[in-house]
């Protein structure tokens, strides 16, 4: 659905679907569910997930064209892809198999530009289209960064085509996140110099990545890093980078120095998704994983990587980092031309703890009905 000048969707990464069949079963079901009860009689918006399989088949035959056709027949439109995970992404172990392949492999750079084919399509140039991705890598990974500015710039003249055809601006947002090869303000910063001083380099002409490649701000991890809302999206819109999309999500806060809290965040081990913990130490102390926090009790607040929903806080001694994505809503308010796409990402509902679980139509729509009071 469209707001003045934004465009907001919920991110369908929620459903479990793999195959182009899986993906458009979920979408003629639940997504019109939702649609049906948050906006009905209004045009649409769906942030699509699409796996690489998913996007390969999306791509055969004329499923394109039919996919294209039902949008149309049911008063919906595609202003965004969610292609951070490239594979299975529900009911197996994800962790950090959800960085694979990075940036530095060539199947993350084809499956990326399929996408790409696909946005460029469907979306109305209106609203014009924007995928996010991963931030290159995973730190654990230790990439060859060469490697992954080759594989981006490439990415960034195949948009820059593919805009140009069209008439629509399309863009790609790579995501910062906890432990990513870049994860807050501060690096995102640095990898977006060295990735221009490559291209200079290179003799190579930098204008497709400033036009073409953003920054996926997400709400819930620039929380995790503890860095500020309002000085996070001035320092990187002030640095002429482009914010391509804005995450509405929750990340949950603990205070590591009582036990109640600590007991109380077992719960929310699973073994499904990464859930990586910061405390605000300075330095930040980081751990890959919630089974590894080892209950350090010197920070006074504790941040963990577990999508929690926008509308309600997590049960007393746990809460969130929900004053987040309301500044970010609020610095929109101000600024509206920092980002016109926005995406509800809340993907954990089915690793929720039972209290915080109720019919997913339900939550999803609460969560609209959270943005929209604001």
């Amino acid at each position: 659905m469209k707001f003045e000048s934004h465009h907001l969707a919920y991110c369908t990464n929620i459903h479990p679907a793999e195959s182009w069949d899986e993906t458009f079963h979920v979408l003629k079901t639940d997504v019109l569910a939702v649609r049906d009860r948050v906006a009905s009689g209004e045009k649409f918006a769906i942030g699509l997930r699409l796996s690489a399989q998913a996007a390969l088949e999306l791509l055969e035959d004329r499923h394109l064209d039919h996919f294209e056709a039902w949008l149309d027949q049911e008063n919906c439109y595609v202003f965004t892809i969610n292609g951070f995970p490239y594979g299975a992404f529900h009911d197996t172990r994800v962790k950090e198999n959800v960085y694979k392949p990075d940036w530095t492999q060539p199947d993350r750079l084809v499956y990326t530009e399929q996408l790409f084919s696909i946005i460029a399509r469907i979306c109305p140039t209106e609203s014009g289209g924007s995928v996010s991705t991963l931030p290159g890598s995973f730190k654990e990974f230790e990439a060859d960064e060469t490697l992954i500015f080759a594989n981006l710039y490439s990415c960034a003249l195949t948009i820059a085509s593919l805009a140009e055809t069209t008439g629509k601006d399309l863009h790609l947002g790579l995501e910062p996140e906890p432990l990513g090869h870049f994860e807050n303000t501060r690096e995102t910063l640095a990898f977006f110099e060295r990735f221009f001083a490559w291209c200079a380099g290179q003799d190579l002409d930098s204008d497709p990545v400033k036009k073409h490649i953003g920054i996926n701000y997400d709400t819930c991890h620039f929380a995790l890093e503890f860095d500020d809302c309002h000085q996070s999206l001035k320092t990187l819109t002030d640095a002429g980078l482009r914010i391509s999309k804005i995450h509405l999500s929750n990340a949950l806060s603990f205070d590591p120095q009582n036990p109640e809290s600590l007991e109380a965040i077992r719960q929310f081990d699973e073994p499904t998704y990464l859930h990586q913990v910061i405390l605000n130490t300075d330095p930040l102390t980081r751990f890959k994983d919630l089974p590894d926090f080892d209950g350090i009790t010197a920070a006074t607040e504790g941040r963990i990587h577990f999508h929690v929903p926008l509308y309600s806080e997590p049960l007393a001694p746990l809460a969130s980092t929900l004053d987040h994505a309301e500044a970010a809503l609020a610095y929109l308010k101000k600024h509206p031309e920092t980002c016109p796409h926005l995406e509800i990402e809340t993907y954990t509902w089915g690793v929720l703890p039972d209290q915080l679980q109720k019919p997913l139509t339900d939550q999803i729509s609460a969560e609209y009905e959270w943005v929209r009071t604001r």
